[in-house]
């Protein structure tokens, strides 16, 4: 219950770093661009350039025209021995919601594909608020990115960081806005939920559409989802 409630103040405080540092690598990222030698315009087999949001693979002058924002992607190489990004167990359930050994919210599934009710939650918020720019089932869009791949590369901080403070993409390859919701308790309340349900979408644990079966919702998660919507 506790941190239901404190999720949109660490969302808050993580914002401004997150948002700094993402901004700083898109330009850095922009003048290496700049710098680059340009392509041969002869070169008959040259890939179109690279796609917001979050919310979400390295841009290049070779990627793909749907590709996610270089600044969601942090390089795979820098963080694919990351813990906190590889592992989605279940380890322990604070009568909430279930976490990852180093403490970072995750889904649970049963054998018989019952989802836990967090996870369910996430479906119901992301289709709420997320998909009309990201795509149904955070698969991502023309206009943004598919949201499920970008949860498995950024940090849970920096996504919190991110969704909470917006960020801005601009460079040759996009241009790309993303509000800041963190005075939004349609998704602030229920970051966590919707994180869970995102990685549950990267890791193909639950396919697209609303999930067939549900735990029922908790008396604590009723309580702690009152005590942060102001019911």
């Amino acid at each position: 219950m506790k941190r239901f409630a404190a999720t949109a103040a660490i969302a808050l405080i993580a914002a401004s770093a997150a948002f700094a540092q993402d901004t700083a690598t898109t330009a850095a990222t922009t003048a290496d661009q700049a710098a680059a030698p340009a392509t041969d315009a002869t070169t008959s087999d040259a890939a179109p350039a690279a796609d917001a949001t979050t919310s979400d693979a390295t841009a290049t002058d070779a990627a793909p025209a749907d590709a996610a924002p270089a600044d969601t992607a942090t390089a795979d190489a820098a963080t694919s021995d990351n813990p906190a990004l590889t592992d989605t167990a279940a380890d322990h359930n604070d009568g909430i919601r279930n976490f990852t050994a180093e403490d970072i919210p995750t889904f649970a599934i049963a054998a018989d594909g019952t989802v836990d009710w967090p996870t369910f939650s996430g479906f119901r918020r992301y289709h709420a608020e997320c998909h009309v720019c990201h795509g149904p089932d955070g698969e991502g869009s023309s206009y943004a990115p598919a949201l499920k791949k970008s949860v498995m590369r950024l940090d849970y901080y920096d996504f919190v960081g991110i969704v909470a403070g917006g960020k801005q993409e601009v460079g040759q390859a996009q241009n790309q806005v993303m509000p800041a919701f963190g005075s939004n308790p349609n998704v602030m309340c229920y970051i966590d939920d919707i994180y869970t349900y995102l990685r549950a979408r990267g890791t193909d644990a639950v396919p697209r559409g609303r999930p067939a079966k549900k735990e029922t919702k908790t008396d604590a998660y009723d309580a702690a989802e009152a005590s942060c919507m102001g019911f």
